[in-house]
Parts: C-alpha cells; structure tokens; sequence
C-alpha cells in the first residue's frame, strides 16, 4: 500500500475506528508498542544506562568467563535508538561509550583479531560522522580526539586510520 492509499483510508475511517486501528496496532506489534511507550515517557537516560549495561557486559561480563567481545549488540541498541528518535546527544554517547569500553578491554588482554580492530574503527568513523551530521561535535571532541590516542598508546595496527579520521574533522 503506498502513502497516498493509506491517507486515503485513514481519511475515510471514523474517530472511533481509528482509535480501534492504534490499538490493534498496539497490541498486535511489540515495535508500535515500544514507540508509544517512548513517546508518551521518553526516560532516555535510563535507556541509555541499559544499553550501556549490556554493551559493558559484552566486555566484562559478570556471569560468564570469556567475554563475547560483540559490537552487534552496541548496533542493535543505538539502531533502535535512532529510530525511536532519541536525543543524538545520548546516542552519541552510547557510541562513544561502547568503543571505550572496547579501548578498555584492550587495555586489560590483546585481542589477536584483526576484525575486533577493524570493528572498531567502522564504529569510531560512523560516530564520528554521526557527531557532525547531528550537531554535537563539540559536546564530543574531547572523546572523540581521546580513542585514537588511545589507539596508539595501545599500539594497534590500525592506529594510523583512527588518526586520520580525527585529523579529517580537526
């Protein structure tokens, strides 16, 4: 059904089947019922406290022996958040934090895996870019011009790139 369609429908639709419409939709899809949820009591610290909880967790993991070291799990959470519309200052720190507690676990063990470096790369160069598309880069600058000295000083092969996307935005 295109845009065009469904204007036409809902336009046809009484007061009260609209309303019936919401709430079947409500009811029926777990995403429509987290966008209301938002909408109407927004809480986006605790949001992000909870992501940060997990995206830590991925690291440090309280329960289990080896961490799972799974930037996906930072993804998914600040996918969601962009599409729920939360405050690019909170999803920015989400960003920020999930590649420093990477940085942090690095600092504690080696990572032997090309692909944990390459991961956080992508990571730091979409946060960056997520940074100046949003307008906060001048809440981030200090830790965004912290990961790549971070980066060399934890002498990873990929340091020079992390250097060069800050020098793109410096």
């Amino acid at each position: 059904m295109a845009k065009r369609e469904l204007k036409k429908y809902i336009a046809e639709l009484t007061k009260e089947q609209l309303e019936e419409q919401f709430i079947l939709l409500y009811e029926k899809f777990p995403e429509v019922k987290t966008y209301y949820n938002f909408v109407f009591n927004p809480q986006e610290e605790k949001l992000a406290d909870a992501a940060k909880a997990k995206i830590a967790n991925e690291y440090f993991p309280a329960k289990a022996k080896r961490a799972k070291l799974r930037r996906s799990v930072a993804q998914k959470y600040i996918k969601h958040f962009i599409t729920l519309g939360v405050d690019p200052l909170v999803i920015a720190d989400v960003m920020l934090y999930a590649i420093e507690t990477a940085q942090s676990y690095s600092a504690r063990r080696q990572v032997r895996y090309a692909s944990f470096y390459n991961s956080l790369l992508t990571a730091y160069k979409q946060a960056v870019e997520f940074a100046a598309k949003n307008g906060v880069m001048a809440d981030m600058r200090t830790r965004l011009a912290a990961i790549p000295e971070v980066a060399r000083a934890q002498k990873w092969d990929n340091h020079w790139d992390f250097a060069a996307i800050w020098s793109r935005i410096d």
